[in-house]
């Protein structure tokens, strides 16, 4: 078992430090290749988009070839877009490289969790998965430390190393025993889950942290820029901002192991309402960083409960956890683009207050639902069970 998760760890935060890495570069190539808000938001949502697309034909994979394989998978297609990313000089190569790495990341996600989720004890599911979303957040601490070296060094030369560890990564899951494929299963059977009003409901909580992190990974960089900071100081910004969410995650699946799995969102969405009526006016550099990294610390109160009800909503309607990461991949994945991309045309066209109040007005009518619901319905299975 801590084999596994460390290989999925590793896995995971490789393939978000990729994803990560744009943020300090976003204001470089926005300069070199002309590009407006809208063409740095589709540069930045091209990764979710392809994680869109390969999120259901991932789950796919894993439930009828295994995990193992679609694992494999998904490292060989970070290796080789890794080394694309870094030696393109044009946007479309740009965009095409993250487009297939998203593809490839849905392989990753829905192999990777579904083969951790497959050897954990349900009363630990929360935890896991939140220790296991850690390790993707130290991806995205590490992502920006990865963009702003390579506006130091070069871009060649930190993706190379990127695509050298994910194959590195493939030959120890090459070793490693899994779980035989499970029965056959349609992949549209996700898509049917979804009408499940918990499956429903743990998918839209998975949903919110996406969109509002779509918005805040284009509209925050350009900010920082606007007032004076540089590439590696927006990396600096983002890895202080990751680091407590990294601390916040595991706890935050703990919590909804022991107290169900609303009660860290009702902490997490009236912060992300309040921070976002505040990001858009702050006047400096730095008061846009510490809002940036409350705002970060309040979204990490969703990711692991919202992740763990989802496995557990599946897992009550028969459907398989590869199918079920699958939906995940598909919330996180439409977030972004829609956050990313939406977020940045919606930005472009009027202010980015408007993104931004769209946002905090989703996370306030969420919350009052929230709190008119019962918080047995979306306990976790070791609180049903009366066990820590």
């Amino acid at each position: 078992m801590r084999k596994l998760f460390l290989l999925v760890s590793a896995v995971v935060l490789v393939d978000t430090a990729f994803f990560a890495a744009i943020a300090p570069l976003l204001p470089r190539y926005t300069a070199e290749l002309d590009l407006s808000k809208s063409a740095a938001g589709v540069l930045t949502a091209s990764y979710a988009a392809g994680t869109l697309i390969g999120s259901l034909p991932a789950g796919g994979l894993a439930v009828r070839f295994g995990v193992k394989p679609t694992l494999l998978t998904g490292l060989t297609l970070l290796a080789v877009t890794s080394f694309v990313f870094g030696f393109a000089k044009h946007v479309v190569l740009l965009d095409a490289a993250r487009f297939v790495q998203g593809v490839g990341g849905a392989c990753s996600w829905a192999a990777g969790m579904a083969w951790l989720v497959g050897a954990a004890p349900p009363g630990r599911r929360g935890e896991l998965l939140g220790a296991g979303l850690s390790a993707a957040i130290v991806g995205v601490l590490l992502g920006p430390v990865l963009g702003g070296a390579a506006t130091v060094l070069s871009p060649e030369v930190v993706f190379s190393g990127v695509a050298l560890i994910a194959i590195g990564l493939a030959a120890v899951a090459w070793g490693m025993p899994a779980a035989a494929p499970g029965e056959e299963t349609r992949v549209l059977a996700a898509v049917s889950a979804l009408k499940r009003p918990a499956v429903a409901a743990a998918f839209w909580l998975f949903l919110i942290p996406a969109l509002f992190s779509g918005v805040l990974e284009v509209l925050v960089p350009l900010r920082l820029s606007v007032l004076g900071a540089t590439g590696v100081a927006v990396g600096a910004i983002f890895l202080v901002a990751a680091a407590f969410e990294a601390v916040i995650s595991p706890l935050s699946g703990r919590l909804s192991d022991t107290r169900g799995r609303l009660a860290p969102m009702r902490l997490g969405l009236p912060a992300a309402a309040v921070l976002a009526v505040l990001l858009p006016i702050a006047g400096t550099a730095v008061l846009v960083a510490v809002l940036l990294v409350l705002v970060v610390m309040s979204l990490g109160a969703f990711w692991a409960p919202a992740m763990a009800m989802l496995s557990d909503a599946s897992e009550a309607v028969g459907l398989e956890q590869g199918l079920a990461f699958a939906l995940a991949n598909l919330a996180w994945a439409g977030g972004h683009v829609i956050g990313g991309a939406g977020g940045a045309r919606l930005a472009d066209a009027t202010s980015d207050a408007v993104p931004y109040g769209v946002m905090a007005a989703v996370c306030v009518l969420t919350l009052a639902v929230v709190l008119s619901s019962g918080s047995r319905s979306a306990r976790g299975p070791s609180h049903v069970r009366g066990t820590a």
